[in-house]
Order: C-alpha cells, then sequence, then structure tokens
C-alpha cells in the first residue's frame, strides 16, 4: 500500500448509515419554513468533561463546547440561516463559578470569538454586559468583532457575561439616557412609551427576534435567556450534553420547528 492510499479515510459501516440518514433528514426538511433566527443554550459541557475527562479540568469540556458551537455555526450557514445567537457565558456563571473555573472558560470563549470572527462569511458580534468582565478581556472581545460585509451570510451573536434581566436593565437606562438628552421627562416619557421603544435599547436591537431556541442536557427552563426576545419563540429541548450534540439532533430541531404551527400569542 503506497502512502497516498493509507492517507485516505476508512469509513466504518456504522458511519456510512449515519451519514446516510443525515442526508435522508436533509433533504426531507421544508427549506421555505426554516427559521430565521436560531439561539442555543449550549448546556452541558461541564457534565461531559466529567464523564468524558474524569481527573482532568473542566477546561477540558469548555474547549469541546466551543468546537461543537463552530460546527454549529457551519450547520447554521449549510441551511442558510441567517441569524444565529450562542450563549456561551451568563452573568450566574460568574457569580457562582470561581476564579479558577471561570478564567480557563474565558480563554476558551476569547479564542472561540476570534475564530468565528476570522470566516469570511460570519459577522459577528458580542452581546452582554462587558464591564463584568476584566478590562484587557473585555477589550479583546470588542475588537474581535467583526462588521458586516457584503459577503457575509451569516450573523452570529455571542452571549458573553449575558443575563436577561440585566439586559432589560441596560435597555432602560439606556431608554432613560436617550430620552434626557432630548429633553424630555419622565412624565413625557411614561406618556409616550411604547414597546417599540424599549426593543430598540436591546442588545439585538434591530434583530429579528429568535424563531427557534435550542438547549441540550436535558434542562427545560430559560435560565433568563433572552427574556424580552424570546416571548412567542418555539422551543426544542435535546438530552444530549452539548458536546455530544450532532449535526442529525439540529436537523431534527429543525425538523421540528417546521412541523410546528407558530401562533404568536394568538
Amino acid at each position: 500500500m503506497d502512502s497516498e492510499d493509507q492517507l485516505k479515510p476508512t469509513w466504518s459501516p456504522l458511519q456510512l448509515l449515519y451519514t446516510t440518514y443525515e442526508k435522508q433528514l436533509l433533504s426531507q426538511l421544508d427549506r421555505s419554513r426554516l427559521p430565521a433566527h436560531v439561539a442555543v443554550l449550549a448546556d452541558g459541557n461541564r457534565r461531559w468533561a466529567r464523564e468524558n475527562a474524569p481527573g482532568h479540568p473542566l477546561v477540558v469540556g469548555y474547549r469541546a463546547g466551543a468546537g461543537k458551537l463552530k460546527e454549529f455555526v457551519g450547520w447554521c450557514n449549510e441551511v442558510s440561516i441567517p441569524i444565529v445567537t450562542l450563549w456561551v457565558l451568563s452573568t450566574d456563571n460568574l457569580r457562582r463559578s470561581s476564579d479558577e473555573e471561570v478564567t480557563p472558560l474565558i480563554g476558551v470563549i476569547e479564542n472561540l470569538v476570534v475564530d468565528l470572527a476570522a470566516h469570511p462569511a460570519y459577522h459577528v458580534k458580542v452581546v452582554g454586559d462587558l464591564n463584568l468582565l476584566p478590562k484587557d478581556v473585555a477589550a479583546n472581545l470588542a475588537a474581535a468583532q467583526t462588521t458586516a460585509a457584503e459577503n457575509s451570510r451569516l450573523h452570529v451573536n455571542v452571549a458573553v457575561a449575558y443575563g436577561g434581566r440585566r439586559e432589560l436593565r441596560d435597555a432602560v437606562r439606556s431608554l432613560l439616557a436617550s430620552e434626557a438628552a432630548r429633553g424630555n421627562d419622565l412624565e413625557t416619557l411614561a406618556e409616550t412609551l411604547e414597546i417599540s421603544h424599549i426593543s430598540e435599547h436591546l442588545y439585538t436591537a434591530g434583530q429579528p427576534d429568535p424563531d427557534l431556541i435550542i438547549r441540550t442536557s436535558g434542562e427545560q427552563r430559560l435560565s433568563g435567556f433572552l427574556l424580552w426576545q424570546s416571548a412567542h419563540s418555539e422551543y426544542y429541548f435535546c438530552e444530549a450534553l452539548w458536546p455530544d450534540f450532532r449535526k442529525v439532533d439540529f436537523i431534527r430541531a429543525l425538523r421540528s420547528y417546521s412541523q410546528r404551527e407558530r401562533r404568536y400569542g394568538r
């Protein structure tokens, strides 16, 4: 056997069967009913590390999760979903976790944002309260963001130091400051305030709300994710820990979404 033959990948029957099934599911998707904005709570990285790398630091799970997030964004790009939101670090994580755990996680997040921003088809935006992060980290994340280009096919929000209640607080603060700058008093604002005025000051201002929110690891709760924006979102819960989330699981989530009748509260 020559060296070229040795370099050729070998496929097991199980891999071939899985790939065939994956293609079959993709072919059955109704592309006209796919979501325009998908958000994901990538839950289960720590549990994955404890189960798959016992005795090793939890950062092993964070790195595996970051790798899966990059795959996930690629899957969304493949089916032409224009907006993706990834929740990678919550304000609760920052409060509850020790520095020994958070510091490596932040390093993984920095690398993730840089890698995503380097992709020519992605427009990356970091959403969250970066004031909660070390100044150098906040500066690096802000610098890594990319501006929308003509060849940008996919907008990627990376939610870092994000909490739904904090976002609403920040939106109200921004709204009040904006109205004060216009010379309007609180009484005038109270009489004229509309829902759209608050939406204009969210971290995701100008973007459509998520159509589909996916959460992994078997948890079935919001945890404060996109509290305002998710009022009419569809949810899909998956038992797999995030690093084990497969493309087949993603396609099943899209299929489930495409088969639902959205009522938007009506």
